[in-house]
């Protein structure tokens, strides 16, 4: 009799237990937690259920039925997909704004400047000047089409558009002679020698050249940038890192805890194991970041395009004042070397007088018609903002685990050790976290990744970064890359100044050199025909004078 109580009391606490635990695995939870993230199943366990069905998650007694566990793997996919665009959304869209902002500035400043100069010469010069505009409008275009990515060699560019104009001011300023293509070629070949316009042109040049090429390089380095980060940030999600993230983020709604986060180390491991390729990119890129911000100190200082186009009207001014100061030597010197040209008849000579040649009407320019900045801002502010948002983008692909297994993001943060998801239960994560990059993961626990074989698309982001900083480090020393060939006096191979310190800046302080071309005096000659064009350009110079001096006070 007292065995049979015995065993009824032992019976009773047994059910007793038993209906506690059942209590305890409860799946109500989960069925709660999952309608909140918007989940729709079929089915969910009221109960804990044998787990034998399920693949990624732990198996045993669960709440989690096949589909929920096929649908968790979908969300995993979307919930990483989302974390990662939101992570790497600020360094998209800073490439994105400063991008067209330095693009906005440059275009501007073009237009900006031809208008000033096309105001200013139409006013000075009037008939004369729109009659031969064409030789104006043919260097913007031709600066435009270099900076928008044309296959344009500055140099010979520059070189042809000053033949250009020592053809059509040659033939202006001997008006009473009949100047012929076959002349004009002979002309082109002496201009070297007679060095028409000063020193004008090869100050100009360098200037020009250099700044061209810092501008057109670092608005393509913004570009290459901005499309690496839009490229790298859409990242391809092997099988094993959606095991992997599917295993961390939703597997403890399987062991009926939706409210418990994954460890941050557990996370840090997941991370690096998925964002592998990525890590990659960090070396190229911390390297592509410093040649930007080299380059971003050549725009403030010996490189800066808003400095040298601004008064580009002015320099050409004082071109054109010497070619005039000079018309007689220089006249004298292509008569020597081209031979005497055919005078023009009555008809010819009356129909292109003195007015004709350069007519001085100029009124100077009132405060209110200086040119607006372009893009509203001054190239100056803009170089100091970039400068400060690339570098806070330095070491970002390797930072991404950090940033993403941020606390209440996605980990449990300073929760204590013992009350995070280690990927099997509640409890301390021991493995250690795994270092960035794709070969440091051979061992990673939790990721399983091939590390013979990496992210094709990421290797090309990578070579495109290492093709940028190259030619941002050839834009840093004034060369082209494009045109490594070409020479300039004294200034080295390709289409810059070839200087790899500081460089001086010319500035329009420094009084132009006087032309070296002089005429030979004891040599018997008619000089009337040339000094008589010197006379009738005469109150152009005067003009001219005026004219550099009103701008250089209100520049």
């Amino acid at each position: 009799m007292l065995r049979l109580e015995t065993l009824v009391c032992t019976f009773s606490l047994l059910s007793v237990a038993a209906r506690a635990d059942f209590k305890a695995r409860n799946c109500s939870e989960v069925r709660e937690a999952c309608a909140s993230r918007g989940f729709s199943f079929a089915h969910v366990p009221l109960q804990e259920i044998p787990g034998e069905h399920l693949r990624v998650c732990p198996q045993g007694n669960t709440c989690c039925t096949q589909e929920m566990e096929n649908k968790f793997g979908q969300r995993s996919k979307q919930d990483f997909e989302n974390l990662t665009d939101e992570t790497s959304h600020e360094l998209r869209s800073t490439f994105v704004s400063r991008h067209k902002r330095f693009d906005e500035f440059f275009l501007e400043l073009l237009e900006n400047t031809e208008r000033s100069l096309n105001e200013m010469f139409v006013r000075t010069y009037g008939k004369p000047y729109m009659q031969n505009s064409e030789v104006f409008e043919n260097l913007f275009a031709e600066l435009k089409r270099y900076y928008t990515g044309g296959n344009v060699n500055l140099e010979e560019m520059l070189n042809d558009f000053w033949s250009r104009l020592l053809e059509r001011m040659f033939t202006l300023l001997n008006s009473q002679y009949v100047i012929t293509e076959d002349y004009l070629e002979c002309i082109s070949k002496y201009t070297d020698q007679l060095k028409p316009f000063g020193d004008v042109p090869r100050k100009l040049k360098a200037q020009v050249t250099r700044a061209f090429i810092a501008a057109r390089t670092f608005v393509q380095g913004l570009s290459v940038g901005r499309e690496v980060a839009q490229r790298a940030s859409k990242v391809s999600n092997t099988a094993a890192c959606m095991r992997a993230l599917t295993k961390m983020l939703y597997c403890p709604f399987c062991q009926g805890m939706p409210a418990v986060k994954p460890c941050r180390n557990y996370c840090l491991n997941v991370m690096k194991g998925c964002l592998a390729n990525q890590a990659d990119l960090d070396p190229e890129w911390n390297q592509y970041i410093d040649a930007m911000l080299l380059v971003a100190q050549r725009l403030e200082g010996p490189f800066n395009i808003e400095s040298v186009m601004e008064p580009i009207d002015v320099k050409i001014s004082e071109a054109i004042m010497n070619m005039q100061d000079n018309s007689a030597q220089v006249s004298y010197r292509v008569f020597q070397g081209c031979g005497q040209p055919k005078p023009a008849g009555m008809a010819a000579r009356s129909a292109r007088g003195v007015s004709d040649v350069f007519n001085a009407r100029f009124r100077p320019y009132s405060p209110e018609e200086q040119p607006t900045t372009a893009a509203g801002t001054s190239l100056d502010r803009l170089v100091v903002d970039i400068k400060e948002k690339l570098k806070q983008t330095k070491k970002f692909w390797s930072s991404l685990p950090e940033v993403m297994c941020v606390e209440d993001k996605v980990t449990a943060g300073n929760a204590s050790d013992d009350e995070c998801w280690n990927g099997h239960t509640k409890g301390r994560y021991f493995p250690e976290v795994q270092k960035d990059g794709l070969t440091n993961q051979a061992n990673n626990p939790e990721v399983d990744v091939d590390i013979t074989r990496p992210d094709t698309f990421i290797r090309q982001q990578i070579m495109a970064l290492r093709v940028m900083t190259n030619k941002l480090k050839n834009a840093y020393n004034g060369n082209d890359i494009y045109f490594q060939d070409s020479s300039d006096e004294g200034s080295g191979s390709g289409s810059g100044s070839g200087c790899t310190e500081d460089c001086p800046t010319d500035t329009d302080g420094a009084a132009p050199e006087a032309p070296v071309v002089e005429a030979d005096r004891s040599d018997p000659v008619d000089n009337s025909a040339p000094l008589a064009a010197s006379s009738a350009a005469l109150p152009t110079m005067l003009a001219l004078s005026s004219l550099a001096l009103h701008h250089r006070q209100w520049r």
